[in-house]
């Protein structure tokens, strides 16, 4: 059984009385979501801490008890992405059950993440081919990605499952694949559909993973989709 490994979590501050933790926690929330907010409508390059700031109720000191610049607040954003994928997308990677059934849920799960979180993708991709740090970050996401889709690919095949082939290639594609596609889809507004989305990338997971069950799955499954 082959599962994603956690994500490490990232080193806390010396705790405080609860009360002042609770208030903390608020703040930065109340920064993050200011952030998603602002890429919304524009990119991660027009982005500063004063601009940022101007969009809350709070002062721009208040940002670098959190954060130490607008970069660790996208590898934050990110880095929550992540986790929320991995938490969410386990059905596929943990190997057990009907592996068709679980690849779904597990893709309904990263489409659902995508929507709701696409300007984070689009903003660290479009950054990418122009700054070092965030380029990193993007790629060692996607790297984790393949190595884990990579894993579960081969415990299927051994399984007789998944047709012989090498996987890495594949899993690289997948996962391109599917970045590109949140991206364009959701990475700004007016956002599509998420049900055709999840519909095309369902159908190239399932027919290339298992062939032998993939059609048919697609199709007695057609009417339930919500």
């Amino acid at each position: 059984m082959s599962e994603i490994e956690p994500v490490d979590t990232r080193p806390t501050a010396r705790p405080r009385p609860s009360r002042e933790l609770r208030k903390s926690d608020r703040t930065r929330a109340e920064i993050l979501d200011a952030a998603l907010e602002f890429l919304w409508s524009r990119p991660f390059r027009e982005m500063s801490v004063s601009t940022l700031m101007a969009t809350t109720d709070h002062s721009r000191p208040a940002f670098y008890q959190y954060f130490e610049d607008v970069h660790e607040l996208m590898e934050t954003l990110l880095l929550d992405v992540e986790r929320e994928i991995l938490a969410t997308t386990q059905p596929w990677f943990s190997g057990t059950g009907d592996p068709v059934a679980a690849l779904r849920a597990s893709l309904a799960e990263l489409v659902r993440v995508g929507y709701e979180r696409g300007p984070i993708l689009r903003a660290v991709h479009d950054a990418a081919p122009t700054d070092a740090r965030l380029d990193r970050s993007w790629n060692e996401l996607l790297g984790r990605f393949d190595e884990a889709v990579a894993a579960r690919i081969e415990a299927d095949q051994r399984q007789g499952l998944i047709p012989p082939f090498d996987p890495r290639p594949v899993a690289f594609a997948f996962n391109r694949m599917d970045a590109a596609v949140l991206i364009h889809a959701f990475g700004r507004r007016p956002r599509a559909r998420p049900e055709p989305v999840l519909a095309g990338i369902e159908r190239i997971w399932i027919s290339s993973l298992y062939p032998r069950v993939g059609s048919d799955t697609l199709l007695r499954n057609k009417d339930t989709r919500p």
